[in-house]
């Protein structure tokens, strides 16, 4: 992806563990990597289709003066995802904030902090076996685009399923959704989590009836196995209540691990 470079913004700003760093503040040093596409802009010499390098250095200065943070991990995040929200074309950011002559009681010239921050994709899968099931589904789709850092960009359309696993006695209410977000998959998890919490979702009996059940089945290409999250969803391939609305929505997504296209998983699973 193209980038765009901003070095060594000097801001006074007041941030710091000691009280009179936050009182008297001191110079700090900004870097800042925009990631974006650039070649329509630059092809068509339009900076509509690009990033004002300079309202985004404005920005920057104003976020660390108009803020007070005791750390400048702090500052690196939250001016990340400041960024992100309020900055259009931009798709990811590195930043690197530097703290001169931090009060260590050491002679040094210079600490800082370097993160990277951007947008992800992530493919949910939705289902309802209880109560009001459209009610159930069009309020997580809602609730999902009230989480800060998220975006829900396509939706399909709601089908009736026969239930899965052999413990759940109701048909169910599936669908699927693409979400772009900032959180990480853990932070996205629990967000989910606490959408079906306020649905009612009680977890007394595996696969058996739920009000609101929401999956993360991938999430950009990554692969990843903890003790409580597997990306992609290890059942997805098994599951035409999934594989039917996700290829209405992403057909042509491919599974990071099977190498497959979502149509193509449920094209060999409808054989």
């Amino acid at each position: 992806m193209d980038k765009i470079n901003i070095k060594n913004l000097e801001v006074f700003a007041n941030h710091g563990v000691f009280p009179e760093e936050n009182k008297l503040g001191q110079k700090f040093v900004v870097s800042a990597t925009l990631f974006t596409e650039t070649r329509e802009a630059g092809l068509r010499d339009d900076l509509t289709k690009s990033i004002h390098y300079g309202e985004v250095s404005q920005f920057i200065t104003k976020f660390l003066q108009e803020h007070t943070y005791m750390l400048i991990e702090t500052v690196a995040e939250q001016l990340a995802k400041a960024l992100l929200l309020e900055t259009g074309n931009l798709e990811g950011v590195r930043l690197e904030i530097q703290k001169p002559w931090a009060p260590v009681g050491l002679p040094l010239e210079t600490v800082s902090v370097e993160i990277e921050r951007g947008w992800h994709t992530a493919y949910l899968a939705l289902g309802s076996s209880m109560g009001d099931k459209k009610a159930y589904l069009d309020q997580a789709v809602e609730a999902m685009n009230g989480v800060e850092g998220c975006r829900v960009e396509r939706v399909s359309d709601w089908i009736s399923t026969e239930p899965y696993g052999g413990v759940a006695e109701n048909t169910f209410l599936n669908g699927a959704m693409v979400v772009r977000t900032l959180l990480t998959p853990q932070e996205l998890l629990e967000k989910l989590h606490e959408i079906e919490r306020a649905a009612g979702r009680e977890r007394l009996v595996h696969w058996g009836d739920r009000t609101l059940d929401i999956d993360i089945l991938m999430y950009d290409d990554l692969v990843l196995d903890t003790e409580t999250l597997q990306i992609p969803h290890i059942e997805m391939q098994k599951r035409d209540f999934v594989l039917v609305p996700l290829a209405e929505i992403a057909p042509y997504k491919r599974h990071p691990i099977l190498g497959k296209t979502v149509l193509q998983l449920k094209e060999e699973l409808e054989k």
